[in-house]
């Protein structure tokens, strides 16, 4: 089947809200190629569960589309258009599971020789779209704050080496109810400024208590449905003829209830999570790189105003068979390799903050808990500099916001 015998008919298993915004831009689907359509379809069928960032940007893209022009369609989509599909892709049922045709598409455009034309294709039309739809800037500066180096009570590195040119180097704060006191402030700020899944707290250990106006993802909190995945994985693992993609698509088809988590919860953060631990690697077993991938998903997706990621420790190094079993007994804690993994992870949640609109006005702050050293970077602080004054943390967020 082709994009031009697209059928209402053809959405009925998608959830609500994504059934109705197909339906009410199948024309413009029906005009497109399919080498393209599947890939959009994929989106659109996680509508539903999407955050407010990825719905608008979503929209906007189909609205895009219904009003191109047949000779705007031709300019824009001839690199899709001349992509060769064999008679298994285009005959199988990919309106209902558009997901498994984009692998099925990528194995094809692999063996075939014709991925190189197809990312090409790919690039010029994302940078088309965003020349017509660019992104919307945000109603206040954006914060993120990193907090690196739980539990460690001496290191004597430098930290923060790849922020520094950035910003400022403070090597005297008052450690004192400093992490409190961030948290205080992003509370604020989601008071204040109010949005939804606009204000997050990740926790790469047990979460602290924080007022109920943020998002918050832990570590901690998902213990039970780490495992479930980990027992899933060994149990799939096994068998005769299971490779990595197949892997991935079976994880894919997990949901929130599979894996313990309440269904009465938000749909939208459980489906979140439920990505975290099904497509981040060593999310299910390593607390910095959950922190890490949660904080980069989170910026991708949700585009928070105010973003506050805390590492925590996480477990030594082992085997991967014995960092993939679930029944494993108090793992010993590594804090300083968690400490390097952290000081890493808050230089790429700058860079991906720096992604997203608004860089330009967007504040940053590292701090190593319990410590006196941090980094700000914004407009207000001064690049490359160092300061061995000693103030508190309040004081050193007044100057950056």
């Amino acid at each position: 089947m082709l994009p031009r015998d697209l059928k209402a008919g053809h959405f009925d298993g998608y959830p609500p809200e994504a059934r109705k915004l197909v339906r009410e831009h199948l024309p413009a689907l029906q005009r497109l190629p399919l080498s393209f359509v599947p890939s959009l379809l994929r989106e659109v069928v996680e509508y539903d569960f999407k955050f407010p960032a990825e719905r608008n940007s979503l929209r906007r893209e189909l609205a895009n589309l219904s009003s191109l022009s047949e000779q705007r369609i031709a300019e824009w989509f001839r690199g899709f258009s001349e992509i060769r599909l064999s008679s298994r892709l285009e005959h199988s049922d990919w309106p209902t599971a558009p997901a498994q045709f984009v692998e099925q598409l990528s194995a094809h455009l692999w063996t075939t020789h014709q991925l190189d034309a197809w990312s090409k294709a790919s690039i010029a039309y994302a940078d088309r779209l965003r020349a017509v739809t660019p992104p919307e800037p945000p109603p206040i500066p954006r914060l993120g704050i990193t907090v690196i180096g739980q539990g460690v009570t001496s290191y004597d590195e430098p930290v923060f080496r790849k922020l520094r040119p950035h910003g400022a180097y403070f090597s005297h704060v008052r450690p004192e109810n400093g992490l409190k006191l961030l948290l205080n402030e992003v509370a604020a700020r989601a008071k204040a400024h109010p949005a939804a899944y606009g204000h997050w707290y990740i926790d790469g250990g047990l979460e602290v208590d924080h007022d109920p106006a943020l998002t918050c993802v832990s570590y901690g909190s998902l213990e039970p449905a780490r495992a479930a995945v980990l027992r899933k994985m060994q149990s799939e693992i096994g068998r005769p003829g299971m490779g990595p993609e197949t892997l991935r698509t079976l994880l894919a088809q997990v949901r929130p209830t599979d894996l313990g988590l309440p269904g009465a919860g938000d749909p939208v953060l459980n489906r979140f999570q439920i990505k975290l631990l099904t497509e981040g690697s060593g999310t299910q077993i390593f607390s910095t790189t959950f922190a890490q991938w949660a904080a980069r998903e989170a910026l991708r997706r949700a585009q928070p105003l105010t973003l506050l990621v805390r590492f925590a420790p996480r477990q030594r190094q082992k085997p991967m068979n014995e960092l993939l079993s679930a029944a494993q007994d108090r793992p010993e804690p590594d804090l300083i390799g968690s400490l390097i993994d952290g000081d890493m992870g808050a230089y790429y949640n700058w860079l991906n903050q720096q992604r997203l609109a608004g860089e330009s006005q967007s504040s940053f702050l590292a701090w190593f808990e319990d410590h006196g050293e941090a980094v700000a970077i914004g407009p207000s602080m001064p690049r490359g500099t160092e300061s061995a004054t000693a103030i508190d943390m309040s004081q050193l967020l007044s100057w950056m916001i």
